[in-house]
């Protein structure tokens, strides 16, 4: 027999231990939730106890002030806003751990950009007229003149600055998402890779980051936001078009390699 711990409207309910909240049945079961009925005594027929045991990445409904996490994500449950997803894990407020640099990319990552951007041993414009060079390293001075080396570059060269224009765009994706969200090294390289194309402002503000650290399933969100990005002046690219989709193949090829949260 299910034990109940009874409530007033949209105050906390229980069943069989599960946190509930008090609400009406069809606020409840739009919000994914389920009601139980004799949980909430003191309050109309349509007003029962609504649980929604799991939310987010690996998270449940609760009041927040009874998660001991205390990492919460409004949006997610049925209810008033003080019944939020619990979310295993910490928040660190900027998202990523304060005590750690971000993880570096894997080999595959690399190569993956390498083939995407192309090689060019000297500036040149790229497709859309901005002057290029390496691996697609876009010159921040004329000429280039930031480059640390003669030019044309030699494929090593152009490696080791490609390394260098990685290495901020996998700090912008280690600290916009969130350590609740845990990515494999081809799930990280992918992002990493979309936002060494479309820069940190634009990654670090889009909807991708955002649904991932509301808790939704990594896979879904890299499918369905990723090929949004297609555009380049303005014009749908074929060339962005495959890329998106060369990306999504990538983040969604298994690997036991945890690459986020990063760790000391």
């Amino acid at each position: 027999m299910a034990t109940a711990a009874h409530a007033a409207l949209n105050g906390p309910c229980a069943v069989n231990g599960t946190p509930g909240v008090c609400i009406a049945t069809t606020s409840c079961s739009s919000s994914g939730g389920t009601s139980h009925t004799g949980f909430c005594p003191n309050d109309p027929g349509h007003v029962k106890c609504c649980t929604k045991p799991t939310c987010g990445n690996g998270g449940n409904c609760r009041s927040a002030s009874t998660c001991a996490s205390g990492n919460t994500v409004a949006g997610l449950c049925p209810g008033p806003a003080s019944f939020k997803c619990c979310l295993p894990g910490k928040s660190t407020g900027t998202g990523t751990n304060s005590n750690c640099g971000p993880s570096p990319v894997n080999g595959a990552t690399v190569s993956m950009i390498k083939g995407f951007e192309g090689f060019v041993a000297s500036p040149a414009p790229d497709p859309i007229g901005l002057p290029t060079v390496g691996y697609g390293h876009l010159c921040k001075q004329p000429k280039c003149a930031e480059v640390p080396f003669k030019f044309p570059l030699t494929e090593a060269q152009a490696t080791t600055l490609l390394n260098t224009d990685i290495a901020p765009m996998a700090a912008c994706i280690s600290k916009d998402i969130v350590d609740t969200v845990q990515l494999n090294e081809n799930q990280y390289g992918a992002l990493v890779s979309w936002a060494f194309n479309v820069g940190c402002g634009n990654s670090g503000g889009s909807a991708l980051i955002t649904r991932l650290n509301a808790g939704e399933d990594p896979n879904k969100v890299a499918s369905e936001e990723l090929p949004k990005w297609r555009k380049a002046g303005g014009q749908v690219s074929n060339g962005l078009v495959a890329r998106r989709s060369k990306e999504v193949a990538f983040f969604q090829q298994a690997s036991s390699t945890s690459a986020h949260p990063p760790t000391c």
